[in-house]
């Protein structure tokens, strides 16, 4: 759109001294014909942009004109950037690219090389997500409701939500809405969801509670055990726990009380510690947990 061309083009004037039309109209990916054009626009909007011709030319706003060119400082703006490359490591359009060219004031080799903080939101499958997202992205924009088959512990099912965020936890994308089936707000994770469409259906956004973050939902429950951890397994229980949620026996071993949402999650989720975890008590988890290990060998 031209006002977003005209934002951009008056974002990058604020940051540098002069720059040529050649290299706005790459950045805009537009002829050289339509920036002066939109430098015409600017003029008539009021800011006064000149022109200067041969070597070291170029565009710049005049000298003495005074306008705030410290609306965002140069950490604020870089933040900003990081934060738009993020959303590109997902993304299988050129948007966020675009939108690192109009806020930022250097090339776009600069941007890729001038940063010490990298955020990748990818996964190592790509295209797992990437047109889920956008879909799911502009489902939201216009109200518009989805539908697609979800798979989960419990079952294969179809839903149709309201979709209201799309949310990147535990190193994970999920889309936050209220399903018409459980008529309640629900998450689901794009990577369990198939057949992913856009149903067009219009609907009226409600009043929806604030999201919340809650990375051990899992661990509330009435299942409640005690496990001990071989002490080689300590860094995966400080990545998940912290290190304030757990004591240590005289051996460097790790002793943690647990309260599980359910009896079967809990065992998968001490199942994936092989040999690094056993439980303590009570001793009828134990003889459950044994049963289970010996069905899988059986298998093998």
């Amino acid at each position: 759109m031209k006002i977003d061309r005209l934002i951009g083009i008056l974002s990058i004037l604020l940051q540098r001294n002069k720059i040529t039309t050649a290299e706005l109209a790459g950045k805009f990916e537009v002829s050289r014909r339509t920036i002066l054009r939109d430098i015409e626009s600017l003029n008539r909007a009021g800011i006064p942009i000149v022109t200067s011709q041969g070597q070291g030319g170029g565009i710049s706003i005049i000298e003495n004109f005074k306008i705030d060119k410290t609306v965002l400082s140069s950490d604020e703006m870089q933040s900003i950037i990081s934060g738009l490359r993020s959303l590109d490591s997902v993304s299988e359009t050129k948007h966020y690219r675009q939108l690192m060219d109009k806020l930022s004031s250097k090339s776009s080799y600069s941007i890729n090389t001038d940063d010490h903080i990298i955020i990748d939101l990818s996964m190592w499958d790509k295209s797992a997500v990437s047109e889920k997202i956008e879909l799911i992205k502009s489902a939201i924009e216009n109200n518009e409701k989805i539908s697609f088959t979800y798979y989960s512990p419990n079952g294969i099912s179809i839903r149709e939500i309201e979709p209201y965020h799309l949310v990147f936890q535990w190193s994970s994308w999920y889309v936050w809405g209220f399903c018409t089936e459980r008529n309640n707000y629900r998450m689901f994770k794009l990577t369990r969801l198939t057949n992913l469409k856009c149903t067009y259906k219009k609907f009226e956004k409600k009043e929806i509670p604030n999201y919340v973050c809650d990375k051990l939902r899992h661990t509330r429950g009435s299942t409640e055990a005690v496990v001990k951890f071989d002490k080689h397994a300590k860094w995966r229980i400080i990545d998940e726990w912290g290190t304030n949620n757990f004591d240590e026996d005289k051996d460097g071993n790790i002793i943690i009380k647990l309260t599980w949402s359910n009896k079967q999650s809990l065992f998968n989720w001490i199942l994936s510690f092989a040999g690094q975890a056993e439980i303590i008590s009570p001793d009828e988890y134990r003889k459950e947990f044994r049963k289970m290990i010996i069905n899988i060998l059986e298998k093998y």
